[in-house]
């Protein structure tokens, strides 16, 4: 087996480039990366060299050009109660960060939460979407292609399920603009987030089109799907999972674990993340959703770029009788508990926390649960966030914890 130091030296030369280490055993082409790039750039790199995951799955799975690690403190949150329609008892919730403060802010929530006697969430929707764009050479040719699409179905769905066998097709919807028709695919995924099964699914379909009318294949993603980008469809749509979840405090619990009133909450709620979110444009009508949402799929092994979809959110909030009900409702929440980063020690254990590592009985049934965990997780994160700043206590809480 060569050494390091001689693959380094051959990266020096040019006699072999980055990826061309790959016939070399994953952990020494790593170590020969590492001593390349130190003396190339003048970093020390030992730390990144530091790690407990398999070099080699990793090579095959997850990343190319493989140096080692970037290591994210991992903190845990909870417990609290969850009657979901997939999770159902008290979770601790992993979240890996480098922001101070998050971790104890959720945690906070939480606490209140499970004060509440915990709380409840439901996945309304699922489906994982991948959108073709064809070329036609005008509308009377869009409309054929829309006709056969409708009038083949079941064709199309024989087509895509022939490539899986986990994946149902649910759906195909037609968009047509000018001399472009885009076919929004949405797939049952079950317990994997879905987006490579539905990709080849979808190629399979497509195929069938191209064969069957005149429309010509310009690109498997058309962008309609929406892809790790800020997309109104997805909000309206859905995307991967679509789950709320909801509490209702009492005012005795507001006011002795959050430090405000309901109305307080009820008013920074509607000033900030409705009417703000609405002025500013966004597409995503919450706090900082997003921080419960990244941290928890960089400690599961979810596609930390699909953080994008995962803010899209709303939260709202009203003060009743009994108390303050609030409630997050997440658009499209991709994630999965079986391939990809799942399969990587640090991202399996925090799954195996939450009990939901690899496929769930039924299928599909542990993805949908932490869907609704993260979704608890994320209306903890709103509820502490919105408490802080209602009681104006966010800059002494980063002053102290944020460092």
């Amino acid at each position: 087996m060569t050494d390091p130091a001689t693959l380094a030296d051959q990266l020096r030369t040019g006699e072999r480039r980055l990826h061309e280490l790959d016939d070399a055993d994953a952990e020494t082409a790593a170590e020969a990366r590492r001593q390349f790039l130190a003396a190339e750039t003048g970093a020390d790199l030992d730390a990144i060299g530091d790690f407990t995951f398999d070099a080699g799955q990793a090579t095959d799975a997850n990343v190319e050009n493989f140096v080692g690690s970037a290591q994210v403190p991992m903190g845990v949150a909870g417990p609290v109660a969850i009657d979901g329609g997939a999770a159902d008892g008290e979770y601790f919730l992993p979240m890996a960060t480098t922001e101070g403060a998050l971790v104890a802010s959720v945690n906070r929530g939480l606490s209140a939460i499970d004060d509440a006697g915990g709380a409840t969430a439901r996945v309304t929707d699922s489906g994982m979407t991948r959108a073709p764009v064809f070329r036609v050479a005008g509308v009377a040719e869009a409309e054929t292609v829309v006709e056969w699409v409708d009038d083949h179905a079941e064709q199309l769905r024989e087509a895509a399920e022939s490539t899986t066998s986990h994946g149902e097709l649910l759906a195909v919807e037609p968009y047509v603009v000018g001399d472009n028709v885009y076919l929004r695919f949405a797939y049952d995924t079950k317990d994997a987030m879905g987006m490579n099964m539905a990709t080849i699914a979808t190629r399979e379909a497509a195929d069938l089109v191209e064969a069957e009318t005149p429309a010509e294949l310009v690109a498997i993603s058309g962008n309609l799907c929406n892809d790790k980008k800020p997309a109104a469809i997805n909000a309206v749509e859905g995307r991967g999972r679509t789950v709320t979840a909801d509490v209702t405090l009492s005012r005795e619990l507001v006011e002795e674990t959050l430090n405000t009133t309901p109305e307080a909450m009820v008013e920074g709620n509607t000033r900030k993340n409705l009417v703000g979110s609405a002025k500013a444009g966004s597409l995503g009508f919450n706090a900082h959703a997003a921080n419960t949402v990244a941290a928890m799929f960089l400690a599961t092994g979810q596609d930390e770029a699909q953080v994008v979809e995962g803010a899209n959110a709303i939260t709202t909030m009203d003060a009743r009788e009994d108390g303050l009900y609030a409630s997050i409702s997440l658009a499209s929440l991709e994630v999965g508990t079986v391939g990809g980063g799942t399969k990587l020690a640090t991202q399996s254990a925090g799954l195996e926390l939450l009990g939901l590592a690899g496929g769930g009985d039924p299928a599909g049934s542990n993805a949908d649960a932490l869907a609704e965990v993260i979704a608890v997780g994320a209306l903890a994160g709103e509820l502490s966030l919105i408490a802080a700043f209602c009681s104006r206590h966010l800059a002494s809480a980063h002053e102290d914890l944020g460092r």
